[in-house]
């Protein structure tokens, strides 16, 4: 998944523990072979490559969670759509490239979830539009941290947390005390802005600073605003707590690319879930259900 992940558990067998954080990084490969669009057999890249020519079957799962996504980008306006890799497959962070303005310009009509067309009872995905391509990358580590804690308390575990980059599930308590989450500061790794105390939650961070690079004074990140095709420059973090990390995933990414003020107001209607946004200026917004600290 490109990404760290790290499960922390206790059992009071250590047979039975190493077996459950066994399964955990199993169930993590596997949903890799499964979603991963740098893989070339994965179903994923087999709808990239075929969807605009003939209806690919996706199977049970997956094609359950490109539905949700589907939705999700309804609920969020299309800030959050999964066509972005059209344009975000021009980005390289590693190599430090960006796409130009020409290719931007001719990739972005291919950006729009409702080009992703479903069949429920065939289980298949169908684009309509050549050149459309999906990338799970903004729900699928929620979803696989989802998977590691049920797998967790099938093996009697009742205190775990499961991360996968910025996105953590919790399952029940630290053993008698709250979890501690810290929230980086974007701009200082060694320090966090705030610490959460949490428990049988789930919490995800989107930032600006976990795959980047900066040419010419602008900073070129991951989140990409679907109706420009550029990274989002409002905010530079947004971290969402809730009960599914699918969603505090997906909203996380959402409400990035929506700004402080939309971004809260989607917030404020979805009772379960709560926000804090550090803004481009580094101040700190909280939806209205989160006390800021003394």
């Amino acid at each position: 998944m490109g990404t760290e992940v790290s499960v922390y558990l206790w059992h009071d067998d250590a047979g039975t523990a190493k077996n459950a954080v066994d399964a955990i990084f199993a169930e993590v490969a596997r949903l890799d072979r499964l979603m991963s669009t740098y893989i070339e057999e994965s179903r994923m890249s087999e709808i990239n490559r075929d969807a605009a020519r003939r209806p690919v079957h996706a199977g049970e799962e997956l094609f359950g969670l490109i539905e949700r996504s589907l939705d999700i980008a309804v609920l969020t306006g299309g800030a959050f759509d999964i066509t972005y890799d059209s344009v975000g497959q021009h980005y390289d962070f590693r190599a430090g490239l960006h796409p130009d303005e020409r290719t931007i310009a001719g990739e972005l009509p291919l950006i729009d979830y409702r080009l992703v067309e479903l069949d429920p009872a065939a289980e298949s995905v169908h684009f309509g539009r050549e050149g459309v391509r999906i990338n799970l990358g903004g729900i699928a580590k929620g979803y696989a941290v989802e998977r590691g804690v049920a797998i967790a308390s099938r093996f009697g575990v009742r205190n775990a947390r499961v991360t996968a980059g910025g996105d953590t599930r919790l399952l029940g308590d630290r053993r008698g005390a709250p979890w501690m989450v810290g929230v980086q500061n974007p701009r200082d790794s060694s320090t966090v802005a705030v610490t959460i105390p949490l428990q049988n939650e789930a919490i995800s961070t989107s930032g600006d600073y976990e795959r980047f690079f900066e040419e010419e004074g602008t900073r070129y990140h991951h989140i990409i605003v679907p109706s420009t095709g550029e990274p989002a420059g409002e905010v530079r973090s947004v971290t969402i707590i809730g009960p599914d990390a699918v969603m505090t995933d997906a909203l996380s990414t959402s409400v990035f690319v929506m700004g402080v003020d939309q971004g809260l107001r989607l917030i404020a209607t979805l009772p379960d879930y709560e926000g804090i946004v550090i803004d481009a200026s580094g101040e700190m917004y909280y939806s209205s259900g989160l006390q800021p600290p003394e």
